[in-house]
């Protein structure tokens, strides 16, 4: 059977209001029996004080009124004579017949019970021995059950308030607490079913610091994991299905290039004599690099291979700005290069780092666009060689400023989101790195190469 988790929280805390109740009502009981025998004490002592042998002054009526005025019980004096002194206002004729009254009573008990008129009271019988001046009489305190019962009312009373309205207060007080907590149980629950259905936002955290809170936080480390599981599954799933097509489609591209690139050589041999070779010139290097995009593209997920070499990297920028000529006309984008006297020598594959700075090339004029400006520089020291390319352009958005390296991840429309993660492989391979910062309202990303490359390109 399905118990809710308030009543589950409830149940203890009821089985402890049973147990106040029951122990409220064992210190009344004890309350009532208290008062009680302090009442019979005050009974006890008043019959006492006026039975007292050494007395000196006799019981009249008026003494018996005033004692009455003082303790609020009834007062019968039995004189041996027969004569009766009472404080009933009563003809002595109609008072109870109380010769066969017990002559000894427990002093911490009242007195048994007496009807006088409708009205009950408890009677204790003294009787006056010598040397009291009224020796031989009997005298009856007879104490109203109205006093007992008001005297163990006003006894029991507070603790039945107290017990009850404690109880009453734990148990609303505990409805209330686990009100709140299964409300917070119900909103990690749809959490939880939020995360399921696929939204893995990280949501805000519970005010309050504590156990719950912990567990939204976990919930939220959760998704946030899941998420970067998700991406990373969908990352290879890309790749699968890249793999699946790109043998064939590669091979029809460097078909394609390597034909248009054989007309152009036969072309320039046929025609020696042409009058400005440049521009096919500037073709074969752009079909070369295709082939080179596409053999790179077959072998994203593999460590390339390089071919070292002693290199000036002045002259591979040089190429590559070359190649980026016409381009950047075309866009409207003015492209500096910023050629510094002094040899920017390296170690390096020339083809891979050529490749990797067209990347960086290509993306920075397309983020400049109409009217922009891209700037190329290169220092070279003791330490190894740097390389600058900046563009006047926006900058990446926000959203994918952390992932911007990762493949398949581009703002652009029509972008696969290939070159800079193809770029970053080629210079993590020579042992160098690749960062991006925005530096006075310019997007600059900074390639720093090592003099010689490590034995084994990490990973």
């Amino acid at each position: 059977m399905r118990l809710s988790l308030r009543y589950r929280l409830l149940w203890p805390l009821a089985l402890l209001v049973v147990g106040e109740a029951g122990a409220t009502a064992w210190t009344a009981y004890a309350a009532a029996r208290h008062a009680e025998r302090q009442l019979a004490a005050q009974q006890e002592a008043i019959a006492r004080t006026l039975a007292e042998p050494r007395s000196t002054f006799p019981l009249t009526s008026r003494v018996l009124e005033q004692m009455k005025g003082l303790s609020g019980a009834e007062f019968i004096l039995r004189l041996p004579n027969g004569t009766v002194e009472t404080t009933f206002p009563l003809a002595a004729e109609t008072l109870p017949v109380l010769e066969s009254w017990p002559d000894q009573e427990e002093p911490q008990q009242l007195g048994p019970p007496l009807l006088i008129q409708d009205s009950l009271f408890r009677c204790r019988r003294i009787a006056l021995k010598p040397p009291h001046p009224q020796a031989g009489a009997e005298l009856f305190v007879l104490f109203p059950e109205s006093l007992r019962r008001t005297a163990i009312a006003d006894a029991v009373r507070p603790l039945l308030w107290l017990g009850g309205l404690s109880g009453l207060c734990a148990l609303a007080l505990m409805w209330g607490l686990s009100a709140r907590l299964l409300r917070r149980l119900r909103q990690l629950h749809a959490r939880t079913q939020w995360i399921a259905a696929g939204d893995l936002r990280p949501q805000p955290l519970p005010a309050a610091d504590d156990e719950l809170r912990d567990l939204a936080a976990a919930l939220n480390e959760m998704a946030r994991q899941l998420a970067q599981l998700h991406e990373q599954l969908q990352h290879a799933e890309r790749l699968r299905l890249l793999g699946q097509f790109s043998g064939g489609l590669a091979h029809q591209l460097r078909n394609t290039a390597a034909g248009a690139r054989l007309a152009i050589q036969l072309f320039l041999q046929e025609n020696p004599h042409l009058g400005d070779p440049e521009p096919l010139q500037v073709a074969l290097r752009q079909l070369t690099r295709l082939e080179v995009s596409v053999r790179q593209f077959l072998t994203l997920g593999r460590p390339p291979t390089l071919d070292l070499h002693a290199v000036d990297a002045r002259d591979l920028l040089d190429q590559a700005v070359q190649l980026h000529l016409p381009q950047a006309r075309h866009a409207n984008v003015t492209l500096q290069w910023q050629r510094p006297d002094t040899p920017c020598l390296l170690t390096a594959d020339p083809e891979q780092l050529l490749h990797a700075v067209a990347n960086l090339l290509t993306n920075a004029l397309e983020a400049a666009g109409d009217g922009g400006s891209v700037t190329v520089a290169c220092q070279g020291d003791e330490e190894g060689v740097r390389i600058e390319v900046c563009d006047s352009g926006p900058g990446p958005p926000p959203h994918l400023a952390e992932r911007l390296f990762d493949p398949f991840v581009t703002g652009k429309p029509d972008g696969i989101g290939l070159g800079l993660a193809v770029a970053r492989r080629l210079i993590h391979a020579h042992g160098g790195s690749l960062h991006w910062q925005r530096r006075q309202n310019r997007t600059c990303f900074t390639i720093r190469l090592p003099l010689t490359p490590p034995p084994s390109p990490p990973a």
